[in-house]
């Protein structure tokens, strides 16, 4: 079944153009159909014998018996025709053929009036008017050899048409599997009517063809068969005449191939003469490969474009394969094929393309490679004001460099180059870049898709300051004039003035904005107060005091009446009581004062409870701040403190109760005056003790 799919052509209605003499009797292989038309004898008018006297439009068939049963044929004309037919055997040869062993001469004259061999039909022969054309069945064995005879008795000549019927098959090389185990593959492929030859396609109209390259493709591996070409199906059905050399081939004429089987164990095996044929043409399928130009992008003017060859407009067909060289030479070598090219890097130039169709059939073209315009860029530079709470940066609006004047393109903003090629990391806000002194680049896009990088350089424009306007120091009760100097381009301070000084301003905290082209710089200046002086401590001794003073400005003055003023912080010679003392810095600002009291100094005691000079008495003092008398012998040691807890008295005792010896003792006598500073005061003096045990 597997073998009449595939050559379905081969067995339905197929037309045996048979030889007309025995000894040339085609081979039946397997119960395929008969159609023929016969005109004629052959080369020898044959002895028939039986019901039949002599040939007139005859062919000879013979057919081997596969398997045995019960063989019945019908042959129906085509017109009113008188088919004549005789079987000969078994096993017989055409010289020892004798008597056939059916036979039938019966005189129809109807078209399609039929005859043959069927199973209800009791006769085995029938003469002319006799019977209905049909004679008894055949029964056959395997292997059995037999001859069919059919002849057109008539003048006119029609068409016979012949199946084969019974229990009973004939033997065929083409319906075996063991024989045959693959289907045979007709060649080429199926023409636009399928009722034409199938077409082997050629590249060129005319060519000369190898018939043999064909035949692998049609065995398809199957042993002990053969191919061989024809010029006509005829000869392909006799295998008369073979093609053996190849020869000049079109596209017009009709070529025939034939498929015979050759068993191994018996060359004359009658089923060696089976034959399958099938016919073809040439089909022209030569290619025609267009010229073609691919344009790129020269990007960022390297000098190269990345092409894809593979979209070059060459040939429609898409079956078609590609190969591509860099140069002619190289084609018709197969050397230094591109190997990438659909991204092939290129300059420009031409490049070749060899095009080979699924048949074989080649053609080349040339694909020349073009860059678009480039897109041209510029360098640019921008500046920007500083950002005061980052001066180190400023905002740029980075579309407003001026890196091309070409319409129509796109720009993209990247902190590098790297970026730029890559596209990566963009600038998400090219109108408000934060950046320092520093270059960012443009990726410049035309409608084309090509693009150029261009470098802007950014310069942060830096504080412009005053280098005249300072910090002053002046005293708290003056004024000074604050002056920012000459070559901006314009003033603001913090007092609503817009001319280079301002005047008349005291102590405290100023700020100007200084423009400089379209930026500003807020400069603050300070005017300080002085720091005044302070006098941390006062010595007394006797009638001279000695005034210590720390911070302000040295030098510094002293005076006691705020009139005469002198280097010297002593005063001598002063008076018992307050004393008023008055100091100054190098600034000359209103003066601090402070009260010092000299207190009556007492320096001689007689502690004998007469009620005269008893005591050192010094509790008028004792609205002072921490007030403190020290006695201390002459060698230093401190004998005695008198404080609030005693009264701030000394009886010339030590420890509470036991008398000093007579002798002189030293005292000092110290507190905080009660100001602002909590001055620290001491006054110094002796005291001589006269005890009377």
């Amino acid at each position: 079944m597997r073998k009449n799919l595939l050559f379905i052509f081969l067995f339905v209605s197929q037309i045996f153009f048979s030889q007309a003499d025995c000894s040339s009797a085609l081979a039946v292989c397997g119960n395929s159909d008969i159609t023929y038309t016969p005109s004629g004898i052959g080369a020898v008018n044959e002895s028939l014998g039986g019901c039949l006297q002599s040939e007139h439009n005859s062919a000879w068939y013979t057919f081997t018996i596969a398997t045995g049963g019960t063989l019945t044929f019908e042959i129906n004309p085509t017109g009113p025709v008188d088919y004549d037919w005789a079987v000969y055997g078994p096993n017989k040869t055409c010289a020892t053929k004798g008597i056939p062993i059916r036979c039938s001469s019966n005189d129809g004259t109807i078209a399609g009036y039929p005859t043959g061999m069927n199973m209800t039909a009791t006769d085995t022969s029938e003469g002319p008017g006799f019977g209905d054309g049909f004679v008894k069945y055949l029964d056959v064995l395997p292997g059995e050899t037999y001859f069919l005879y059919v002849d057109n008795y008539s003048t006119t000549v029609y068409t016979f048409n012949l199946t084969w019927g019974g229990t009973a098959t004939l033997a065929s090389p083409f319906t075996d599997p063991t024989i045959q185990p693959h289907p045979f593959i007709p060649p080429g492929i199926p023409a636009a009517n399928p009722a034409d030859p199938r077409e082997v396609v050629i590249c060129s109209s005319s060519v000369v063809f190898d018939f043999s390259t064909l035949t692998a493709g049609i065995l398809n591996g199957n042993p002990n068969f053969n191919v061989s070409y024809h010029t006509s199906q005829n000869d392909a059905l006799t295998g008369n005449n073979p093609i053996t050399a190849p020869i000049m081939v079109n596209t017009t004429t009709v070529y025939y191939y034939s498929i015979s089987y050759t068993d191994p164990a018996n060359p004359t095996n009658p089923i060696n003469k089976c034959r399958q044929t099938g016919k073809f043409k040439f089909k022209d399928g030569s290619i025609t490969a267009n010229d073609a130009t691919l344009t790129e992008c020269n990007n960022n003017n390297a000098g190269t474009a990345v092409f894809d060859l593979t979209t070059a407009n060459v040939i429609s067909d898409p079956t078609v394969v590609k190969e591509y060289y860099p140069s002619m030479n190289d084609l018709n070598a197969g050397t230094n094929e591109i190997t990438n090219p659909a991204t092939y890097l290129s300059a420009e130039g031409v490049v070749y393309v060899k095009v080979t169709s699924e048949f074989g059939c080649v053609a080349t073209a040339k694909i020349t490679l073009n860059f678009y315009p480039v897109v041209v860029v510029n360098e640019a530079t921008l500046r920007s004001c500083f950002i005061e709470s980052n001066p180190s940066t400023a905002s740029f609006n980075l579309t407003a460099a001026g890196v091309t004047t070409q319409p129509g393109i796109t720009k993209t903003y990247y902190p590098s180059l790297t970026d730029a090629i890559n596209m990566t990391n963009p600038i998400g806000t090219p109108t408000t870049h934060i950046a320092p002194n520093g270059v960012v680049y443009v990726r410049v896009t035309n409608g084309n898709g090509c693009y150029n990088i261009a470098k802007v350089t950014l310069i942060v424009l830096p504080p412009v300051k005053s280098t005249v306007l300072i910090d002053k120091i002046i005293c708290m009760e003056d004024t000074t004039t604050l002056d920012a100097g000459p070559g901006f381009d314009g003033y603001e301070w913090s007092t609503g003035t817009t001319t280079q000084a301002i005047n008349n301003v005291g102590v405290g905290t100023y700020w100007v904005k200084l423009k400089t082209g379209e930026c500003f710089t807020t400069q603050t200046v300070k005017v300080y107060p002085s720091e005044q002086p302070v006098i941390t401590n006062v010595d007394i001794s006797n009638n001279s005091i000695t005034v210590n003073v720390i911070g302000g400005t040295p030098p510094y003055k002293y005076s006691i009446d705020n009139i005469n003023w002198q280097d010297s912080n002593i005063f001598s010679d002063l008076p018992r009581g307050d004393v008023h003392i008055y100091v100054k810095d190098d600034y000359d600002c209103d003066p601090i004062d402070i009260t010092v009291t000299i207190p009556n100094m007492i320096n001689v005691i007689t502690p004998n409870s007469d009620g005269i000079n008893d005591v050192i008495d010094y509790s008028a003092l004792g609205y002072k701040q921490n007030l403190i008398i020290s006695i201390y012998d002459r060698y230093g040691n401190k004998v005695y403190q008198a404080d609030k807890t005693n009264g701030y008295k000394w009886d010339g005792t030590t420890n509470g109760s036991k008398k000093v010896s007579t002798g002189t003792y030293w005292y000092s006598v110290t507190w905080n005056e009660n100001d602002k500073k909590n001055t620290a005061f001491k006054f110094s003096s002796w005291v001589l003790v006269k005890n009377r045990e």
